[in-house]
């Protein structure tokens, strides 16, 4: 049999002391369950409906022209990206082999670097597109035009990237 003195006596004792906290009176605290006027009851009468939206408004004259002159800008710069990939090519195919110390391999890596930068002119505009789509979104303006254009400059966004994903491939 073991003797409980010292700290092992106090502990229990403080054990015991808790435990006969819990066991008090019930009816000196408030039950926990759910009561009666807690409980959900009745509903509500919806009147009308929800009225219809009214329709977008109209774009700006100046996000119309704004629009217009991004289009027209990564169309140009397409068209100067296009203009560039033969020789970048050239250049890469010539450079292929060579090693960094090589005048032509410097000018190939700079080449595809000019091209790089071209490749960015558009995707400015891809990014003011988007720009004009969240503001004409918040001003709850028909956003058709806008998105057209951003599809459009997204597509020639794409065809860049795959152009620079071909010629990189032959850097390497």
């Amino acid at each position: 049999m073991r003797n409980y003195t010292g700290p092992n006596l106090l502990a229990t004792s403080a054990c015991l002391a808790m435990l006969a906290g819990c066991a008090s009176d019930p009816g000196r605290y408030p039950s926990l369950a759910i009561r009666d006027f807690e409980r959900v009851q009745g509903q509500f009468e919806v009147g009308g409906g929800i009225s219809a939206l009214p329709a977008p408004a109209a774009p700006s004259p100046a996000t119309v022209a704004r629009v217009s002159a991004l289009l027209e800008e990564a169309n140009r710069a397409h068209g100067d990206f296009l203009a560039a990939v033969g020789e970048t090519e050239r250049l890469l195919v010539a450079a292929r082999d060579l090693n960094p110390e090589s005048n032509l391999w410097s000018e190939a890596q700079i080449a595809l670097a000019v091209l790089d930068t071209r490749r960015a002119l558009v995707a400015t505009r891809l990014a003011d597109l988007d720009l004009l789509l969240a503001d004409a979104s918040l001003a709850y303006e028909q956003l058709g035009e806008i998105e057209a254009a951003r599809s459009a400059v997204a597509a020639l966004t794409k065809e860049e990237d795959l152009v620079l994903d071909r010629l990189t491939s032959i850097d390497n």
